[in-house]
């Protein structure tokens, strides 16, 4: 006999169904999404899936499309939540999954947004090694910025090739495409071109200087991230340390779930429980966030 205000599984299997049904929605727009940009991006070109003689700009633009399109990957919380409240015979764990949804879009948009950063800052030296070895190989300054593929800094970036083609501003273009976060090396960039332009100064020796200090940089970054991968993996152990004895609990007979989601001391516990796990991570982030000097959370 059921409870009176318990949910019954036939409403858990629907709800899972809907949840599965929108995620299958979601994988299918991707593809859709996918297909259309490689119609439109390709146009008529040979055949393939991208075709050989797709420019490399137009194949990458293509790719950060179909990348763009399948970011639904928050909605994978709604049907975990469906199974946990179908197996505990409660609607709370989807509760909870429906307001970790814009959470977790947070979180992975800081971290695409973190990524972008060190694509930037690796984009950067890249370009300072570049133009600085073509300009030892006889090649003009304005020849060699426009050689290069600025992809990585956005749209802004269409402004310094066109600079130094039709006798533009280009320190100012070089800095105005710097105000992105992890490209602030244009703006040595910049000044290096500033100098060199109007106090006939190398240019070549100085970007190189700048692409050797960003390298240096780089190189510290990474160390420290090493060194705090430890930090990071014993945050992630010890907070998966109730779902693993969950399902302990489970395994061994206990019915956990049904005492923490049907019992007032179990939902006491479980909102207790919660509350010193969300602590815990965020002091755990705040002492990496320390260690890192605010640049890269947990």
């Amino acid at each position: 006999m059921t409870a009176p205000g318990a949910v019954t599984p036939p409403v858990f299997a629907a709800v899972l169904l809907l949840c599965a049904a929108l995620t299958a929605w979601q994988l299918a727009r991707r593809g859709r999404d996918v297909r259309r940009a490689r119609f439109i991006l390709a146009g008529s070109g040979p055949s393939g899936p991208w075709g050989p003689a797709l420019p490399a700009r137009i194949r990458a633009g293509a790719d950060r499309v179909a990348e763009a399109a399948g970011r639904r990957r928050e909605l994978l919380c709604l049907p975990v939540g469906c199974l946990i409240g179908w197996w505990g015979d409660s609607p709370l764990p989807l509760l909870v999954a429906v307001v970790a949804v814009p959470l977790v879009r947070r979180r992975l948009d800081a971290r695409e947004r973190r990524r972008a950063r060190e694509r930037r800052s690796e984009a950067v030296i890249e370009l300072c090694g570049t133009v600085a070895g073509e300009l030892r190989a006889g090649r003009q300054p304005g020849e060699a910025v426009r050689a290069f593929d600025g992809e990585a800094f956005g749209p802004a970036w269409a402004a310094v090739p066109a600079a130094a083609r039709f006798g533009g501003d280009v320190p100012e273009a070089l800095r105005e495409a710097g105000r992105r976060e992890g490209a602030e090396g244009l703006t040595g960039v910049a000044a290096c071109w500033q100098v060199a332009v109007d106090g006939g100064a190398g240019l070549a020796a100085g970007l190189e200087r700048v692409g050797q200090a960003l390298s240096v940089e780089r190189d510290q970054r990474e160390e420290l991230a090493a060194q705090l991968a430890g930090t990071r993996s014993t945050a992630v152990m010890l907070a998966l340390l109730p779902a693993v004895a969950l399902a302990m609990g489970t395994a061994l007979g206990a019915e956990p779930l049904r005492v923490l989601l049907h019992t007032p001391a179990g939902l006491g516990c479980l909102a207790l429980g919660g509350l010193l796990e969300g602590a815990g991570l965020a002091w755990t982030r705040r002492i990496v966030c320390a260690a890192a000097g605010g640049g890269e959370g947990a």
